[in-house]
């Protein structure tokens, strides 16, 4: 069996562990400290849930990197090899973390969450994890480092709150981030770190998936909360970035590479664009909380909420697979691009015609 396989086995399997221990200890707690998410008129649930499930992500995906790392060593005698960027990845992850469990435990304003991304959102590209080339996206190529390092910093803080705002509905959230980073660990297996890394947090993420979407309201169910949400931005955004640094590139063409990342964060990153754009032109601030994200229009229009999960999740992976057609029909990626536009916008139009929705 292939080294690799086995890295990854070990660290998924490790995380999965971990998270079926961990999820039912923080359930207790938050019961006993009475750390619920209490609805309100905004939100979909009509019951407090426990919602600090996302405290057990980082330490699976430590775990699982530890045991994928001592596994490597027992079988080849080598260490993992971790860059800069990798260091500046755990410490962006770590205050995302940390805010994300804050504003569970106490609440935050937007703004001051914001601010803090940011200086999470700085050091990547302090680290030379940087945007330099845009391969053919808007007809540019090479761009000079200061627009580069601001693209990318705007990037990022995308990727996050959209990760974070999508998080809305059942499994959402955790099942995108799921196909997500189970591409990312396929695509940068060339780093077997990376790719470990990525395993353990999808080992984590489908036993939480099944907590959250089949767990009984009293039992099991928990939500993940913005500790977890915006974690999984936060390691989103890295891959997608890190993913375009050569050589752990997993293809030699950038435009191809360029089309894969924005084709697996297309869907959360089109919604939180396409809302933050219909709030300022509605005269509602970008960080008012509303019912305008696509769940809750698609839930608007009469869908259940474990039907929407599938027509989002669906979405997701019709986007790949049409891109993927269109790329194999020699596309150009701005095409490509305008035509997963047109697809979204398309399907928010017929449902806005409806005139169900919250605006």
């Amino acid at each position: 069996m292939d080294r690799v396989i086995i890295l990854l086995a070990a660290s998924f399997l490790s995380a999965v562990v971990v998270t079926l221990v961990g999820l039912p200890l923080v359930i207790r707690m938050c019961r006993y400290f009475e750390y619920f998410d209490v609805p309100d008129k905004r939100k979909v649930h009509h019951k407090p849930v426990p919602r600090l499930g996302g405290l057990v992500f980082m330490p699976a995906a430590v775990v699982g990197l530890f045991v994928a790392s001592w596994t490597n060593h027992m079988m080849s005698g080598e260490e993992f090899v971790f860059g800069v960027s990798t260091i500046a990845m755990t410490a962006g992850g770590l205050i995302i973390y940390l805010i994300g469990v804050i504003d569970d435990r106490f609440g935050m304003k937007a703004v001051h969450k914001f601010v803090i991304q940011t200086i999470a959102a700085l050091l990547l590209p302090l680290c030379n994890l940087v945007i330099t080339d845009l391969n053919g996206l808007l007809g540019l190529h090479e761009i000079p480092f200061v627009v580069g390092y601001v693209l990318t910093v705007i990037s990022i803080l995308t990727i996050v709150n959209a990760i974070n705002l999508i998080d809305g509905i059942d499994g959402l959230s955790s099942g995108l981030c799921i196909l997500i980073l189970v591409a990312y660990t396929i695509l940068l297996r060339r780093n077997p770190a990376i790719a470990s890394l990525d395993a353990a947090i999808v080992g984590s993420l489908v036993v939480f998936w099944c907590f959250n979407v089949f767990g009984k309201v009293g039992g099991l169910k928990i939500f993940m909360g913005d500790a977890g949400s915006l974690f999984l931005g936060y390691v989103c955004a890295y891959m997608g970035i890190k993913s375009l640094m050569r050589p752990i590139a997993p293809v030699d063409c950038g435009e191809e590479q360029m089309l894969i990342s924005i084709t697996l964060l297309f869907i959360p990153v089109i919604d939180v664009v396409r809302v933050a754009l219909q709030r300022r032109f509605t005269g509602h601030g970008i960080f008012e909380p509303d019912k305008t994200h696509i769940h809750h229009i698609l839930m608007n229009a009469g869908l259940s909420m474990h039907t929407t999960l599938a027509c989002i999740l669906s979405l997701f992976l019709l986007i790949c697979g049409i891109n993927y057609a269109l790329w194999q029909c020699n596309f150009l990626m701005p095409l490509i691009v305008l035509t997963d536009i047109a697809i979204y916008a398309l399907i928010w139009g017929v449902l806005m015609l409806t005139g169900k929705s919250d605006n």
